[in-house]
């Protein structure tokens, strides 16, 4: 665990955690970057190999936009299939997002349907400590928030087949073929709805993205970054902590393997 901000925090203990859900508490859906870059490339340049610019354009947009809402993402998608003019039927953001989210459930259905034989354990998809730091979090009556640019009906879904429902107040994901609630609005929103005293002292947000850090930030809250290794489920991932330390984040880990260092941040 990394202490970035050396402040002076707050001693009084938060009353509610905001958390990002994919690659901060799950990772039912890592390796979604390894679906998103060939159906970037494969939209805009679906008549010819693609160019190294092109490949290392896409991997950069991809890895600048991690933590933002798909739709977001697809409309990039459509201005860079429109640039390119090698489709011959482009398409609106909605209909790449479909193409996206139909290749993306391919593979985490194929994971929950484990979770639902029992051939794996709920554990085999979450960052290292998660359940048992939510688990404590729940016991010490701290309200929990889970606020995802992932659609909806799908977070909720995962939250529950994880085991994971019964520590959360509220779960809000994208709402269906609406991007006027994105996930920055969706945490703005709870930050105001906790924030009880008026300056986000009580407040905790924690991420693996540069968006809930920041507007954490904005809003007072004490921040931590989660600069997970999806794939290993434990130890940082030095692209995202470099990034996390960008956007502010007072702290930084990889995992929840520490919940005492973390609790004690959280004033407990």
């Amino acid at each position: 665990m990394e202490w970035i901000k050396t402040g002076n925090y707050p001693s009084v203990p938060v009353t509610a955690v905001v958390l990002d859900f994919d690659g901060t508490i799950s990772t039912l859906r890592e390796g979604w970057e390894t679906i998103m870059e060939p159906l970037m490339l494969e939209m805009i340049s679906p008549e010819t190999p693609p160019s190294a610019g092109l490949v290392r354009k896409v991997q950069d947009y991809i890895s600048e936009s991690i933590g933002i809402q798909t739709i977001f993402q697809m409309e990039w998608l459509a201005e860079q299939v429109k640039e390119a003019g090698e489709s011959k039927e482009p398409h609106d953001a909605w209909w790449y997002k479909d193409l996206y989210n139909q290749r993306l459930l391919e593979q985490v259905q194929q994971r929950i349907a484990r979770l639902e034989s029992g051939a794996c354990l709920p554990e085999s998809y979450q960052i290292a400590g998660s359940k048992a730091f939510l688990a404590e979090l729940h016991r010490k009556g701290v309200k929990i928030y889970i606020a995802s640019g992932t659609d909806d009906v799908d977070v909720k879904k995962e939250v529950k087949v994880l085991g994971l429902d019964q520590y959360v107040s509220e779960i809000h994901g994208a709402p269906h073929r609406e991007k006027s609630c994105s996930k920055e609005k969706v945490i703005q929103m709870l930050l105001r709805k906790t924030a009880s005293d008026g300056n986000g002292s009580r407040l905790a947000v924690i991420g693996d993205g540069k968006v809930e850090i920041r507007l954490g930030k904005e809003a007072g809250a004490r921040t931590i970054g989660l600069a997970s290794d999806e794939k290993r489920r434990h130890g940082v991932n030095e692209l995202k902590r470099a990034k996390l330390i960008q956007a502010g984040a007072d702290i930084i880990t990889g995992d929840f393997s520490q919940p005492e260092k973390l609790l004690k941040f959280l004033g407990y």
